[in-house]
């Protein structure tokens, strides 16, 4: 796959996923859907969690637009719990289909996404970047 059209689809998912956050945060109805504070206490949820959520979808949106397969892997990573929630939750709560075919969609874009950036070793993720790695740019080395 071109690597602008991989751009593109991660800068698109980021969008996505910090206008959820937003909605989050706003106190009242969204142009999407009702209250995000009344939604969360509907779910069984304590009305502040939504601000938990919406800041791990903010901080994941950001990782995945930045061009380093550490930081696209763990906004994926971040995004693949928050949505395991939200899939967890249409289920408990037996919302239809067409109501809740976002949050797998994206579970599995995202599982898509941190197996493609998967670290070659774990112990990667935890690593300050060498020399040569801060050199590089995009992606590419510079000689």
């Amino acid at each position: 796959m071109s690597k602008r059209l991989m751009t593109g689809l991660y800068w698109f998912l980021a969008f996505e996923f910090a206008l959820g956050a937003v909605t989050k945060y706003w106190p009242g109805d969204t142009m999407f859907s009702s209250a995000y504070s009344a939604k969360f206490v509907d779910w069984g949820y304590p009305s502040w969690m939504r601000f938990v959520v919406g800041a791990l979808e903010g901080v994941a949106a950001v990782l995945l637009v930045i061009p380093d397969r550490r930081t696209r892997f763990l906004g994926a990573t971040a995004l693949m719990f928050v949505l395991t929630g939200a899939v967890t939750t249409h289920m408990v709560n037996h919302h239809p289909a067409v109501e809740s075919w976002a949050a797998p969609s994206h579970l599995l874009i995202m599982g898509i996404l941190a197996l493609a950036n998967w670290p070659a070793d774990w112990r990667d993720l935890l690593r300050a970047p060498t020399a040569s790695a801060a050199s590089a740019v995009g992606g590419y080395r510079l000689r």
